[in-house]
This record gives C-alpha cells, sequence and structure tokens, in this order.
C-alpha cells in the first residue's frame, strides 16, 4: 500500500445525475478530531482537523499491533512464541498502574496469541509491554519500528515512543494518519482481523469484554480500537462494512464513553446511508483514454477494476463531476493492468471518491517515425 502520485488534469466527464437534488446534507460531530475514509480508494468522505497533532491514547496500540502482524507476516514471529512478563510491563502495565490491564502474572511467559487479544481486546498496557521487549528488547526500540513501519505506509503526522498509548509529549498522530493506519491493517492482514471483532477475552480467570462497544450494536462494526487519557478525552477507530462498502472512522476528542459510542455510530450510520450509489462504467468499460508519448498506439484507454460505481451525497447539487488525472505522456511499453491514473469524482467542490484507472491493453515502443511526430507535438505542447 503505497501512495500513488499523479498529476495533470486530464478529461473532464460529463457523468449522468438524478435531477431534482436539493442541497447536499451537512453533517458534524461533537468530536474535536473525525474523519471518514472510503476504504477502497483513501478518499476522505468527511473530516475535521484531520491533520492535527494529537495526543492518541490507546489507539497507540494499533502501530503495535500493525508491527506485531507484520513479524507474523513475514515468518519471523509465531502465535505460540512465549513472551516475558517483566516487572516494566508489570507495574507500568499490570493491575496496580490503575490502567487498562491483561491481569498477566510478574515474571510468568504468555504467549504471543494471548498478548496480541489482550492488546486488540481488551487494551492490555502490560501486554503491549511484553510484546514490545519481547520482540525489540526494549519499548524504546520496538518504537524505532513502530516509526519505521508508520512512514513505509504514510503516515506522515505521527511519532510513537511507547507501544501502550500511555502520554508523553514526544507521542502524537493525527485522524488522518490513524485511518491510514486502520486501512493497511484491514487490507494487509486479512488473516488476523477478525481478531478486532472478537467480543471479549479471558485471562487468569478475569473476563474482559471488547472495549469498542460498536462491534455488538448490530451495525457492521468489526473493528478496530477505542483510546481515552484525561487530558486527551475518548476516542475510536471504527470500519464497517454495511452499505455495499467499507468505510473506516476516526473521532477523538469527546467527553465520555457513551458520547464517543453515540457520535461514532452517527458518523458511520451517515457514511453508509447518506450516500446512493450510481453505476457508471462496467467492468473493463474504457473511462478515458492516455496519451502514449513514442508507441506503436498513440493513446491507451483507462478501465477500473471491476466494475465502476459512483457513491455520491444524496440530495447534493452540481454533482457529481468528474476529472480523470494520470503522469503524462506515458512513455511505452505500457502494460495491461498497469496503474496509470484515477478518476476523481467531485459534489458541490469536494472530491467524494477516488478510483484508481488502469491500461487496458499493452503498447509496446513505436518505430522512429513514431517516435519522431510525438516529439514535434510534445515540443509544441510544451510538455517535453
Amino acid at each position: 500500500m503505497r501512495g500513488f502520485g499523479l498529476s495533470l488534469v486530464g478529461l473532464l466527464l460529463s457523468l449522468t445525475v438524478l435531477a431534482g437534488a436539493a442541497t447536499a446534507q451537512e453533517f458534524d460531530t461533537k468530536a474535536k478530531f473525525a474523519v471518514l475514509m472510503d476504504y477502497e480508494s483513501g478518499t476522505l468522505l468527511f473530516s475535521k482537523e484531520p491533520d492535527t497533532a494529537m495526543e492518541p491514547a490507546s489507539m497507540a496500540k494499533l502501530m503495535t499491533v500493525a508491527v506485531v502482524f507484520d513479524e507474523l507476516q513475514r515468518k519471523k514471529l509465531s502465535m505460540d512464541d512465549e513472551f516475558f512478563i517483566s516487572e516494566h510491563a508489570w507495574k507500568e502495565g499490570g493491575a496496580s498502574s490503575g490502567g487498562s490491564t491483561m491481569f498477566a502474572e510478574l515474571n510468568s511467559k504468555v504467549k504471543v496469541s494471548d498478548l496480541l487479544r489482550s492488546v486488540i481486546v481488551q487494551s492490555g498496557n502490560d501486554a503491549a509491554i511484553a510484546l514490545a521487549e519481547g520482540m525489540a528488547g526494549s519499548e524504546p526500540t520496538f518504537a524505532g519500528m513502530m516509526n519505521q513501519l508508520a512512514t513505509e505506509i504514510g503516515m506522515t503526522g505521527s511519532n510513537f515512543v511507547n507501544s501502550t498509548g500511555l502520554p508523553d509529549p514526544n507521542q502524537y498522530s493525527t485522524a488522518r494518519d490513524l485511518a491510514v493506519l486502520a486501512r493497511f491493517l484491514i487490507a494487509q492482514f486479512p488473516e488476523y482481523y477478525s481478531i478486532f471483532s472478537e467480543p471479549e477475552f479471558t485471562w487468569n480467570k478475569i473476563r474482559q469484554e471488547n472495549r469498542n462497544s460498536l462491534v455488538e450494536m448490530g451495525i457492521g462494526v468489526d473493528g478496530l480500537k477505542t483510546g481515552h487519557t484525561e487530558a486527551a478525552g475518548y476516542g475510536t477507530v471504527v470500519s464497517t462494512k454495511a452499505g455495499g462498502r467499507r468505510l473506516i472512522a476516526v473521532l477523538h476528542g469527546m467527553k465520555s464513553m457513551s458520547e464517543r459510542a453515540e457520535e461514532a455510530r452517527k458518523l458511520v450510520t451517515w457514511g453508509t446511508r447518506g450516500f446512493e450509489l450510481i453505476p457508471v462504467y462496467p467492468d473493463g468499460k474504457v473511462v478515458a483514454f492516455a496519451n502514449v508519448y513514442g508507441g506503436k498506439e498513440p493513446e491507451v484507454g483507462l478501465v477500473g477494476k471491476g466494475n465502476i460505481d459512483l457513491f455520491v451525497p444524496k440530495g447534493a447539487t452540481n454533482c457529481p463531476t468528474a476529472t480523470v488525472t494520470y503522469k503524462g505522456p506515458l512513455r511505452p511499453p505500457v502494460k495491461a493492468g498497469q496503474q496509470v491514473g484515477q478518476l476523481n469524482v467531485f459534489c458541490n467542490d469536494v472530491v467524494v471518491q477516488v478510483t484508481p484507472l488502469y491500461a487496458a491493453t499493452d503498447v509496446e515502443q513505436g518505430d522512429i517515425v513514431r517516435q519522431a511526430s510525438d516529439a514535434i507535438k510534445q515540443l509544441l505542447l510544451g510538455w517535453l
């Protein structure tokens, strides 16, 4: 999952929409920070202070989990490996700390599978520290692993100094970054994602329910993590696939657990019900054409992967309009299935959807005559 840089506005498309649209549906939230992201494209459908630094609280544990999942997937770690519960883990994250805990016993050994479930379901601070120390020797070293992976997946506004999310002035993230992280977890680790929706976890004969109360609310939420500190307030990262597409919501800075649950429910409900689906391009239908400099063919058709359906706000005016953007002119060889550009959909001048576009066919290098004629055209257009 890497960002795809694009430049040059391509083709302005005219799309047929239902008549009688009024004004776009408005939405607001009591959360101080919030984003609603379309999982497939990464488009923000709603945002409120999306790039402002904030204390992530226990939502930082999603980064801890991402590092563990990554090591498991690379076969550098096994679910059956056992890690030691150190005095640091026991004091900073155990029952006496007053925070979220697994209630792991001092000097005991716990399997990675149980530590992971504690972090995800119970938000266990002792479990998070044990994972960090077991994988990297110390929390600071593990935090370096967290920051390295965060950079790789495009989290540009975050810094981590511990595995728990316990307060530290040098630990921060943004609502957008947490949504990017959630998207990475869902896409990259489908074999482990179901853990986020487990309703409870029991350790040391103590049963604790999933901290994410929306999982049991029957609205399609299947993850991911809550967080709270006195200074930062209550926050949550949630995802739902209700309504025909997956959405990711991040909200933070609320006053209570009940307000957190209600505001998150309202945002994902608006996301699933406040938009209507418009089928536009069936599988294989060419959306636009991109110029190919010096190719055997002068252009290549751009298509989606599967059907392209638009999700637009109900009751929106001037909606949808769209542009196709791509880095151009393209240079051969161009291979079928190569990502070339993207379809950008707007409602009221706000981007509501971005869909990747791919080359429909191969385009090989043209002969010398074709290359020469294209060179003249590009010089006249100022592209070279």
